[in-house]
């Protein structure tokens, strides 16, 4: 984590905030008042793990103290940066000094308005990369693209083919002449047609953009306006997951209904199993360990991952917490994205994830560091686990917690693999395992499972 200069300040003018005075500050994070006052006049410099313990300490997440409001604009700033480097086609420039990065928070203070000017130029370079990328995956999937796409390419063949023939037959008999004119007309309006309706839909899916598609992306979106949490089934008289559905209006398609019961009904029965005051006072002992958890609890594995990935937001001590759960097909069935870890919607993802690892070791629990690509690769850490599904009636239990009978044993093997993903611990030193978000959009040219060629990587 970069460290600011003024981290010492806006420790002081949190406590101050709380209204507590540095004996109490200090005693709390266990140091001399004496060596606090010299932190709070920026005269010590404050070490990754007693960072976290100031924050833990006054309530706040400890890049705010690291970097403050600013953090944002820090972050976008780096960003340019990092994408100033990287090489475009017909233009040249000069790498950026390593050493110009420390002096961002400087460049922040002596020239704010250029740097608002060069966060916003950069979000809005971000926000085109991600229409790239979107685009990128609807064409890779939806049939009436692939259609337009194929159409004008079919008119503009026929176009050149006719066009080349006149030009290179001067002396072509005039009926011939005339029905190449002719074919050339019809094609050019074939062309146009082909042209204009493919800009109408490429408008069309724009403005689709701003809300979801697909049944699962309903029920997504939904949870995500709940940043994943039912806070209904905490009470000791939790409702009917049907109650729930009928009012919830988003849920506009049968289909997102049907994924949305099925959700309700095994998050109830996580809640249940895991009741939430001494799984949070479990999570305080032992972090976000969900191979401890299960231990402690005698849970299944995926139902702690499950319950870690949608605890209340806010729980102190506790980072934003990612999920992406599969089938045996590798089709992703669950998208909880972290900031900085995109999740593909259509296209298929990195086969380079824990994910898809855990498939092949059934049972076998997964911890495994990532690098996730992008201008600025950030780092992951990132928990994976594998089980086959089990459905019936009965009361016997699966090794998800699900039910099943004896018909279970004779039916077919359904494997489901989940990831858990969270932010890399400060001043981890374990090496990273490079990962992207698809092979369409990944910008690492040299990677051992690339299916096809990026449409952003370095040439």
């Amino acid at each position: 984590m970069a460290r600011s200069a003024l981290t010492g300040t806006r420790i002081r003018e949190r406590r101050l905030a709380l209204k507590l005075r540095q004996a109490e500050l200090a005693r709390a994070v266990g140091i001399s008042a004496a060596y606090l006052n010299l932190i709070e006049h920026n005269r010590r410099r404050v070490s990754d793990t007693l960072l976290e313990t100031f924050a833990s300490a006054l309530g706040v997440a400890s890049v705010a103290l690291s970097e403050g409001a600013e953090s944002a604009l820090f972050e976008a700033l780096r960003e340019a940066a990092a994408g100033s480097a990287m090489p475009v086609a017909g233009a040249s420039s000069d790498p950026l000094d390593p050493g110009e990065l420390e002096r961002i928070e400087e460049f922040v203070g002596r020239f704010p308005a250029w740097a608002r000017v060069l966060a916003a130029r950069q979000e809005r370079v971000a926000a085109l990369e991600r229409v790239v990328e979107t685009y990128s995956e609807r064409m890779a999937q939806d049939p009436f693209l692939l259609d337009g796409l194929h159409e004008v390419l079919s008119a503009v063949t026929s176009l050149r083919s006719s066009a080349a023939i006149l030009v290179e037959t001067p002396d072509i008999e005039p009926e011939w002449h005339a029905r190449f004119l002719e074919t050339i007309a019809q094609e050019s309006l074939r062309l146009s047609g082909a042209a204009e309706g493919l800009v109408e839909y490429l408008d069309e899916m724009e403005a689709e953009e701003t809300g979801p598609a697909s049944p699962q992306e309903q029920l997504e979106a939904w949870l995500t306006t709940r940043n994943w949490h039912i806070a209904e089934f905490e009470r000791p008289d939790p409702p009917d997951p049907e109650e729930i559905i009928a009012a919830t209006p988003e849920l506009a398609a049968s289909a997102a209904k049907e994924l949305a019961r099925a959700h309700l009904v095994q998050a109830l029965a996580d809640t249940r199993a895991l009741p939430l005051k001494p799984f949070l006072a479990a999570l305080g002992e032992t972090g976000p360990a969900p191979g401890q958890l299960a231990a402690r609890f005698g849970a299944p594995m995926a139902r702690v991952f499950r319950r870690l990935a949608t605890l209340p937001e806010g729980v102190p001590g506790v980072p934003p917490i990612g999920l992406v759960v599969c089938d045996g097909s590798g089709a992703l069935t669950l998208r909880r994205p972290l900031p900085g870890f995109t999740l593909p919607r259509a296209t298929a993802a990195c086969a380079l994830w824990p994910l898809y690892e855990a498939l092949s070791r059934p049972m076998q629990p997964l911890r495994m560091p990532v690098d996730m690509a992008g201008r600025l690769p950030q780092r992951f850490m990132t928990y994976a686990f594998a089980a086959p599904r089990v459905t019936g009636t009965a009361e016997s239990q699966g090794f998800d917690g699900a039910a099943f009978d004896g018909a279970g044993f004779e039916g077919p093997v359904l494997m489901e693999a989940m990831m858990l993903i969270l932010p890399a611990p400060l001043g981890a030193t374990e090496t990273a395992r490079p990962v992207g978000t698809s092979c369409r959009v990944c910008p690492r040219a040299a990677c051992p499972g690339r299916r096809e060629p990026s449409l952003v990587a370095l040439r």
